[in-house]
């Protein structure tokens, strides 16, 4: 394990319920997301398609522009597919 993957097992996790475990687990695959409201958290994407991967995710969030029930966008960063980075909010 090099330290860049040491430091993704000290992130919490998106979808996280308080009070639950908030870090990786392991044998499971995850996205780092980077810049706006859900900075630092990593993404579950175990068992998701490469279509899927490929597209990024909109993902449910009360901290965005939006406020509650908005979306903040991250698709995969061009040249490293592990950090999905941060594109805006939608309602």
């Amino acid at each position: 394990m090099d330290e860049r993957d040491e430091q993704l097992l000290c992130g919490r996790v998106y979808g996280a319920e308080p009070g639950e475990e908030a870090g990786p687990e392991p044998g499971r695959e995850y996205r780092e997301l980077v810049g706006g409201p859900l900075d630092g958290l990593l993404l579950d994407v175990t068992g998701w398609d490469a279509d899927m991967l490929e597209c990024g995710a909109a993902l449910i969030t009360n901290l965005g522009h939006y406020g509650p029930g908005g979306r903040a966008h991250y698709e995969p960063r061009p040249g490293d597919p592990a950090r999905w980075d941060w594109e805006g909010d939608t309602p």
